[in-house]
Order: structure tokens, then C-alpha cells, then sequence
């Protein structure tokens, strides 16, 4: 499929988007919160025990890829993904508020679905995998990422969409089912072992890492291990989330407003 009938059919998905319901964007948007989750949940499982730091990224990058791809097959709902809705507003298929009301009630759902999933691995034994060894590690990726000056995660949330979206596009333009899976996997592969930041992601990952802390279970083990817990909270979440998801914009809408300028609107 040509790149400007791939992003004709991206601006027609966001006209159903945008007048999807307020019960279907939120619980699909939960969904695709618990989708990205578990992509998270399984990547860390397998490389909590890793000795190398380049392991433990290109590992996490060939097993997190799961996540998008049960949300994009199963037509769950991502904010990060939905963030290319912006070609339909600047093409006047959509009203600004609709585009909005999207992002807020996806989001939202997204933050529902990744916290659950968090607060069930850390609550019900998931996290007690190599004797607690998953905490540890699920509370050093929370601190890290808590620990980002504001301007680091915000570049960070920048290339991060711009890959995301990009294999949004590359799912949309592959005809069969393991086409979409290729082209979802190796863009998203990219960012993990990359280090960039995906706001959805995160919802799960510093979240997990706050529950690990406070659960007594893990706590112990969590401060033998020296992991410092003090940006482990609300205010820190927010610190990160709140430069990733404007990052997460500005590189995804970078994306598809280039795309939407140079293919289609030249076109006409």
C-alpha cells in the first residue's frame, strides 16, 4: 500500500475515533493499558536476571513488541497510537475537540488498565519471581525512569512516538496478519533497546516499581538491594509522565503531520 493511501485510511480511522462512545474509548483504552502492560511484564520477567545492561535492552526490545501488537490486532485503544489523529483534524475530518475528547478518555483508560496490571503483579506474586528479584529489579526502572531531568524525558517521548507511529503506519499498509506483526515489531524493538520513553509503558513500569516498594513483601529486599525509593510516588510518576506524553505528541504528530503534508495534501 502506497504511503498516502496508508495515511488516507489513518485519517479515516480517527473520524470513527473521534465519534466513538465515552464507555467504548475508556474501556478499550483499559485494554490497551493492560496490553502494553504485559508486554512490559513479560520483557522484564525474562531480563530482571540478565548480568548486562545491552542484554537486558535488546531483550526487553525483542519481547515488549507484544504489547502493541495485541493492541493494534485486537483493536484496542492507545493514546500514543491515537496521537496521529492529528491529520484529520488539520484536514478538517474531525473538530479539535473531538481529537481532544479522544485523547483525554484514552489516556485515561490507558492509566486504568496499566495501574491495575501493576498493582496485581506486585500484590499477588508475579513480582516475587528470583526470590524477589523482579521487584528489585521493576523499582531500579522506576527510579531511573522518575530520576530523568524533565527536558531528557521529554526528547526521550519525542523519538519514542515517532517509532510508535511509524509502525502504526507500517501496520495499517501490510496486508496480512504477519506483515502487521513485522512491521509492529522492529519499530517498537528499536525504541525499547534505544532507552526512549513511551507514556503507556510507563504507567505500568513506575508504577510496578512503587507498589514493589511499598509492599512489605518486597521491601526489604528492595532496600538491601540500595535501590533509592524517595522519587517512588504520585509526584514522581507525574514528573515523569507529564514530559513523556507531551514528547509522545510532539514526536508522533511530527510524524503524521510530514506524512499528511507531503503525501496527500501535495497530491491534491
Amino acid at each position: 500500500m502506497a504511503p498516502k493511501q496508508v495515511v488516507e485510511l489513518n485519517i479515516k480511522s480517527a473520524i470513527a475515533k473521534a465519534r466513538g462512545s465515552v464507555g467504548r474509548l475508556f474501556g478499550l483504552g483499559v485494554l490497551a493499558g493492560v496490553f502494553i502492560g504485559l508486554g512490559a511484564v513479560v520483557s522484564s520477567t525474562v531480563a530482571h536476571s540478565m548480568p548486562d545492561a545491552g542484554l537486558v535492552r535488546l531483550v526487553s526490545g525483542l519481547l515488549f513488541p507484544l504489547g502493541l501488537v495485541l493492541t493494534v490486532l485486537l483493536g484496542a485503544e492507545l493514546f500514543t497510537g491515537n496521537v496521529l489523529m492529528v491529520n484529520a483534524a488539520v484536514a478538517g475530518k474531525i473538530q479539535w475537540r473531538g481529537l481532544l475528547r479522544n485523547w483525554g478518555l484514552v489516556l485515561l483508560g490507558n492509566l486504568v488498565g496499566a495501574v491495575g496490571l501493576a498493582a496485581a503483579m506486585a500484590y499477588f506474586g508475579q513480582l516475587s519471581i528470583g526470590g524477589g528479584e523482579l521487584a528489585v529489579f521493576s523499582a531500579k526502572v522506576a527510579a531511573g525512569k522518575t530520576s530523568l531531568p524533565w527536558l531528557n524525558a521529554l526528547m526521550l517521548g519525542v523519538f519514542c512516538n515517532l517509532l510508535v507511529c511509524a509502525a502504526i503506519y507500517l501496520a495499517l499498509g501490510a496486508k496480512t496478519v504477519l506483515g502487521k506483526i513485522v512491521a509492529i515489531w522492529v519499530p517498537i524493538a528499536a525504541f525499547v533497546i534505544a532507552g526512549f520513553e513511551h507514556s503507556v509503558a510507563n504507567m505500568y513500569y513506575i508504577p510496578a516499581g512503587i507498589f514493589a516498594a511499598l509492599n512489605p513483601a518486597y521491601s526489604e529486599v528492595i532496600a538491601t538491594a540500595g535501590v533509592d525509593t524517595t522519587a517512588l510516588s504520585v509526584g514522581g510518576l507525574l514528573g515523569n509522565l507529564i514530559p513523556v506524553i507531551i514528547g509522545n505528541i510532539i514526536g508522533g504528530a511530527a510524524l503524521g503531520l510530514v506524512l499528511y503534508c507531503f503525501h496527500c495534501r501535495r497530491a491534491k
